[in-house]
């Protein structure tokens, strides 16, 4: 070490006249003394580098700005808020349904107050948490009972795991899915302890296949909505209809996974039919399975509807105490469910289905509005366009079928010396994080999602077009 570094070095504020300035004490009223210690530490140490490097010795202040800086990010929730511009709707990894005000209302007064969670009020004593939602959900549905747990797959576990453990389940070839993060239904069926019978091919089952397969050791026959995938062409399956008859006739239960399940048809609002809870039951399925999260508008949750004595055995399952859900959840369920208690209103007031019947020519209006300020906000170095669009629903929902929709495309101005691949992640560093999708040479920014317009630009009126320079 030479002398002038070792100088500078002795001049550096020490760690108590840091805490002293101004900053340093509203960082210890605002993140405790301890935090605020060990954040002034981590920038006297990033001082102490930049001298022995021949920085300028810095300014007590210097240092505690740092250290707050620090203390801000490090403050800043994981789980953060984000304009979701992907084009779709129900996005997984981006919280899919966003909640009605209701049920927002109703888990906030669920977080700030103790509640009647299983206390029976009419006779002082304990209750079900169930039936905060049974008589809702058989309404809705026309289910003889119901129950719920903390998603889907978990109640397809449940059900199968107290039906089928040690037995067999029977289910098509062209059923087997796999949902999100690589989790497979043949893996969930093992892991409940049913024993999996596959019949039929991926392509085409028949009903002899149904009937030649269910023997004495049969606990249940699966039928899964294939809601991520369609096969087309030379296919054919055994409609619900028809697979409830065999299995009723052969003395064993139809359990019917929708998967995201909806409540209501899709086809009033111009979408394609996806089959409703209500359908399945009609059907003549024992029990029905479908998420709380996707198509019906709520947040992530596994309901099992159907046969009340099949819903006895389960409840009895040890198992569903591990699988069920919180008063939070229970809360903002009830709320979301009542909705549908007015169907004239729901597209109004239920965030999933008015964001998947907004008008494409409104947010046409919209782009054509936001064009001139996303260009400016972005800088010279890109070229921002409308652009029609098409939509999806996601998570698994109408695979095939799209919406028009409308949005912004953005490209790189030739010889700009800037990338897409920067410029997002640029946008992802913003205070809410801007989610769009890249299509070949251009990133995409559908709008369907955008109703917070206001604060969008606000938000981006924080970008820095510095920040998008081409990644090396």
């Amino acid at each position: 070490m030479t002398a002038l570094p070792a100088r500078r070095l002795r001049d550096l504020p020490s760690v108590d006249q840091i805490l002293k300035t101004p900053l340093g004490s509203t960082a210890i009223q605002r993140f405790g003394r301890q935090v605020a210690t060990a954040a002034v530490r981590a920038a006297l140490a990033a001082a102490r580098e930049a001298c022995l490097g021949g920085a300028a010795v810095p300014q007590p202040g210097d240092v505690a700005a740092d250290a707050v800086e620090q203390l801000k990010v490090a403050e800043r929730p994981s789980l953060r808020p984000v304009f979701n511009l992907t084009g779709t709707v129900l996005h997984t990894n981006l919280g899919r349904a966003s909640l009605a005000e209701e049920a927002v209302e109703a888990v906030r007064s669920a977080m700030c107050e103790a509640v009647a969670l299983e206390f029976d009020l009419e006779t002082g004593k304990r209750g079900e948490r169930d039936d905060h939602l049974r008589s809702l959900v058989c309404e809705l549905t026309g289910a003889e009972d119901a129950t719920v747990v903390n998603n889907n797959a978990a109640a397809v576990l449940l059900v199968l795991n107290t039906l089928a453990l040690g037995r067999e389940a029977i289910v098509s070839r062209g059923e087997l899915i796999e949902i999100g993060g690589s989790f497979r239904m043949p893996e969930i069926m093992a892991r409940a302890g049913a024993k999996v019978v596959e019949v039929g091919t991926t392509n085409r089952t028949h009903p002899k296949d149904y009937v030649a397969a269910i023997g004495r050791e049969t606990g249940l026959v699966l039928k899964v909505h294939t809601s991520n995938y369609r096969v087309e062409g030379f296919t054919a399956e055994v409609r619900a209809r028809e697979l409830a008859s065999i299995a009723k006739a052969q003395g064993v239960p139809l359990v019917h996974d929708l998967g995201s399940g909806t409540l209501f048809d899709l086809a009033a609002y111009g979408l394609k039919h996806e089959p409703t809870v209500r359908e399945a039951i009609a059907d003549g399925a024992d029990l029905v399975t479908f998420s709380g999260d996707k198509l019906l508008g709520g947040p992530q949750a596994g309901f099992i509807v159907g046969s009340k004595a099949l819903l006895a055995a389960i409840s009895r399952n040890p198992m569903k105490r591990a699988l069920r859900v919180d008063k939070l959840r229970l809360a903002a369920l009830e709320a979301t469910l009542k909705l549908y208690r007015d169907p004239d209103r729901l597209a109004e007031r239920l965030p999933t289905l008015r964001l998947l019947t907004r008008p494409s020519a409104e947010i046409a209006t919209q782009a054509e509005r936001l064009a001139p300020m996303v260009a400016n906000a972005l800088g010279e170095a890109f070229v921002v366009e409308t652009v029609e669009c098409r939509s999806q629903v996601g998570s698994g929902a109408l695979p095939l079928e799209t919406i028009p929709s409308a949005g912004l495309v953005v490209r790189v101005k030739s010889g700009g010396g800037k990338s897409l691949g920067a410029l997002a992640a640029a946008l992802r560093g913003l205070r809410v994080p801007v989610i769009g999708r890249i299509e070949g040479r251009a990133l995409v920014f559908d709008l369907r999602c955008l109703e917070d317009e206001a604060g969008f630009c606000a938000n981006l009126a924080g970008f820095d077009p510095g920040g998008a320079d081409a990644l090396v």
